[in-house]
């Protein structure tokens, strides 16, 4: 594999490969779908990728985003004086016009976290002062804001609330601040070892934890363009609706795992058949209290059941991957490992 010949979408499918499942996964939820669909045939494909190919393809992302931050201090002078200094005249004048290409605003933190979703920008709020929580979510779009307000505790909300109303006018220093803060959490992931390679396994992975609406999209995608490849990846994934390959004994061990309310939720959205293998596996008290929950839990966006169930689906991987647990194949018969 040469690194001249690749094409955007190949380096697109290596990167978040190097990027590993879980930060992959959250990118594709945040991509057009055939953006996605492009990417993830790509992944597909990909055979083995030499160490030298990945390292060359991460730092020219990265590259692209250290460009873009010198663009944002100084402008275009500045970010060519960095550059050349830095890298050499040629190489900064091919990363400068590869930014034009790119249309460089898209590399700015706040623009990158109006792309994120709603899980996202609170991983990367997390303890911050209320403040820098009050600049970042009014750089957001409205319903996005509206969205990471309501998952804020209540009395931090009505502080961020408070200092939104009363801000006006924001230090140049206090933006940097925040930005960087935001450009140092991108940063660390482009720094990780990168080992791991593409693949059909390497797509099966991510769309596990990409949530069942993408994942129903994309394979359904893939599926008209390669019918065999699609059959492929969803043979080695492991969906909410296959906890019924679960033996008895492997449902009351992940019951021990699984947060009754997250448990709630997932069965709220699945069919009666999954609900009456787990209720089968409780007991009389607990199945009725969880029963009693779901009707009162009233109506819930899909998005809230898929994570709820995405997470059920994570701790059945984990288990079967530490031999806790045994997942059987869809006619009872042999065993196989996801």
């Amino acid at each position: 594999m040469d690194y001249n010949n690749l094409n955007g979408i190949q380096k697109s499918a290596i990167l978040m490969v190097s990027l590993g499942v879980d930060t992959a996964s959250e990118i594709f939820k945040n991509m057009p779908e055939p953006e996605m669909e492009r990417i993830a045939m790509q992944i597909a494909s990909l055979e083995e990728v030499p160490s030298e190919v990945m390292d060359r393809v991460v730092d020219e992302f990265f590259q692209l985003v250290k460009a873009q931050e010198y663009l944002t201090q100084g402008g275009l002078p500045y970010a060519s004086k960095l550059l050349e200094e830095a890298l050499g005249s040629n190489k900064a004048n091919e990363i400068i016009r590869r930014m034009e290409a790119l249309q460089s605003e898209q590399a700015r933190g706040f623009s990158l976290l109006r792309r994120a979703d709603i899980q996202q920008v609170l991983n990367l709020l997390g303890n911050e002062h209320p403040q820098t929580i009050a600049v970042v979510i009014s750089h957001l779009e409205p319903k996005q804001a509206a969205g990471v307000l309501a998952y804020l505790p209540n009395e931090l909300q009505h502080e961020v609330i408070y200092r939104i109303a009363t801000m006006e006018k924001i230090s140049s220093d206090l933006l940097e601040d925040v930005e960087n803060l935001i450009k140092v959490q991108i940063e660390s992931v482009y720094t990780r070892e990168l080992n791991e390679v593409g693949g059909v396994e390497a797509v099966a992975e991510i769309l596990n934890l990409s949530g069942k609406s993408l994942e129903k999209s994309i394979i359904e995608r893939i599926q008209e363009r390669d019918n065999d490849l699609a059959q492929e990846i969803r043979s080695l994934m492991f969906t909410f609706e296959d906890i019924q390959k679960l033996d008895d004994r492997s449902i009351q061990r992940l019951l021990k795992e699984v947060d009754t309310k997250v448990l709630t939720i997932a069965l709220k959205g699945s069919v009666e058949e999954i609900q009456n293998k787990i209720f089968s596996n409780m007991s009389s008290r607990a199945a009725e209290m969880v029963k009693e929950e779901i009707e009162f839990l009233g109506p819930l966006r899909v998005k809230e059941v898929d994570e709820a169930q995405r997470q059920i689906v994570e701790i059945i991987r984990t288990l079967e991957e530490e031999g806790e647990i045994v997942i059987m194949g869809g006619d009872g018969g042999e065993e196989f490992v996801v």
